[in-house]
């Protein structure tokens, strides 16, 4: 259950003085509909969270830290890109309702980040100066340019908040009633997170089973089929020693059987189209089938059927609720985790491969280092509908910004790419030529060419120069992330 107003409140009451002043130095997006803001106050540093999850919407003051991806959301570098650094004017809650507000002052200037809780409808905005919207997390498109307009009122809660899910005894704690917060919702979202990824698993393990269940079906249909060529050995024996008297054209041969102790007389039948030797090998040939088979379908059957024991035996256990998952620490992106220090996450970041920059917009760009990653970035780490650059004509870097499917590149973080493939190029001496650029999925490999040789189609063409001020904020973007 998300928090109420009230509740919202009563955590705004507790927390909003602290924290009005602060300076927000750092930005995470550790999960889909959770950001967490790092507000530096004279002499200490806190972390709001902000959840918009439709279940679990709320907003308060966290003790632990959070495990992030490798890579932040769009919607995370947009924030980084335009609000860290900002300063907090003023925190209010708009209406008494389960809406807050946050006045900044950023480097551009005036704005505000909007945090709508209300439950399935739950959002993230940033918004200018005027009010209008930038940014927000649901990538709601449309609302993009408008004039932010808070939703309907929401019914008010009626009575006395229900204090008895916040009720833990955490009074030493800078902040109470965020402590008790923190400590509840963790406790629901791991059991949340455990049940979802138990009905997960379920549906893996039902998949799994009925597949393998039809493999195991066509390896017994494939064995079967093969056993009817279990004589054929035989069959091509007889054949051998009788091609002198078998003609080309006969439908079949009656010979000794001299494999039975009675030689008895054996009737064999004949491909008339085939010549005695062309049957011989035939009968042959299938024998060497049927080896084949028992030699490799009798273990693939005992093995899959082994398997089969062994998921059937999970999905029992998950159907009478004794199923746990086999690794609990790592049960969910939101788990707390102990911070790493400052100079293991610079270290880190110096070995990760590939330079990394975050455009005007927000999004992430990525330059290859040498021919080895220009490869690996093309076709390892780009989508299809990422876009793809390089400087026309003359060796350098591979660049690659992430997009959503179907999304257009904005002007300025095209420019913004264009300007590092230049950089990253021959041409920098120059200062200026032109930069292609196309879809990843338009670039291909150059057969028996050097790693990072590519053949580029449907591409297009941009002429830039080398401009101090991008370049300034593309690095300081990069060294502040």
């Amino acid at each position: 259950m998300a928090l109420t107003a009230t509740e919202i409140a009563k955590v705004m009451d507790e927390c909003a003085p602290a924290l009005t002043g602060g300076w927000i130095q750092k930005i995470y997006q550790p999960a889909d509909h959770t950001v967490v803001l790092e507000i530096r106050t004279p002499g200490q540093t806190h972390r709001l969270l902000i959840s918009c999850h439709p279940e679990t919407a709320r907003l308060h003051v966290i003790t632990a830290a959070f495990q992030n991806p490798p890579t932040p959301p769009p919607f995370c570098q947009f924030l980084r890109a335009h609000l860290q650094g900002a300063r907090i004017d003023q925190i209010e809650q708009i209406q008494g309702d389960r809406i807050v507000q946050f006045a900044l002052t950023a480097k551009e200037g005036p704005g505000r980040l909007v945090a709508e809780l209300t439950g399935k409808t739950s959002n993230l905005l940033v918004l200018d100066e005027t009010g209008h919207i930038r940014r927000d997390l649901n990538r709601m498109n449309d609302r993009v340019g408008q004039l932010y307009v808070p939703p309907s009122h929401q019914q008010r809660e009626r009575g006395a908040t229900d204090q008895s899910r916040f009720s833990q005894n955490i009074s030493e704690a800078p902040f109470p009633l965020s402590a008790a917060v923190e400590a509840h919702y963790f406790t629901a979202e791991a059991t949340s997170v455990v049940e979802t990824v138990r009905n997960t698993r379920a549906g893996i393990l039902r998949k799994s089973i009925k597949k393998l269940r039809r493999r195991i079906e066509a390896w017994h249909e494939d064995l079967a089929k093969a056993e009817k060529y279990k004589n054929y050995d035989r069959y091509g024996e007889l054949i051998k020693a009788n091609l002198g008297t078998i003609r080309k054209g006969q439908t079949d041969v009656t010979v000794v059987d001299y494999f039975d102790e009675e030689l008895p007389n054996l009737t064999i039948p004949l491909d008339q189209a085939k010549t005695p030797q062309g049957n011989m090998d035939d009968y042959f040939r299938k024998h060497r089938k049927q080896l084949a088979a028992e030699r490799e379908l009798r273990p693939r059957i005992q093995e899959g059927q082994k398997e089969l024991g062994t998921l059937r035996q999970e999905m029992t256990a998950i159907e009478q609720g004794t199923w746990q998952p086999p690794d609990k620490p790592h049960l969910t992106a939101e788990r707390p985790f102990p911070r790493t220090g400052k100079r293991k996450d610079r270290q880190e970041q110096r070995q990760s491969p590939f330079r990394r920059f975050t455009s005007s917009d927000g999004l992430a760009i990525y330059v290859g280092r040498n021919a080895r990653e220009n490869d690996e970035l093309t076709f390892g780490l780009a989508k299809s509908d990422d876009l793809w650059l390089h400087a026309r004509g003359t060796p350098g870097s591979h660049v690659v910004v992430r997009l959503e499917k179907g999304a257009d590149i904005p002007p300025e973080t095209l420019r913004d790419a264009a300007t590092l493939a230049l950089l990253y190029s021959d041409l920098k001496k120059s200062g200026k030529g032109d930069v292609i650029y196309t879809r990843r999925k338009w670039v291909k490999k150059a057969k028996g060419q050097a790693p990072g040789a590519v053949i580029v189609t449907q591409e297009k063409s941009l002429h830039v120069s080398l401009e101090k001020k991008r370049l300034d904020a593309l690095k300081a973007r990069s060294a502040h992330e």
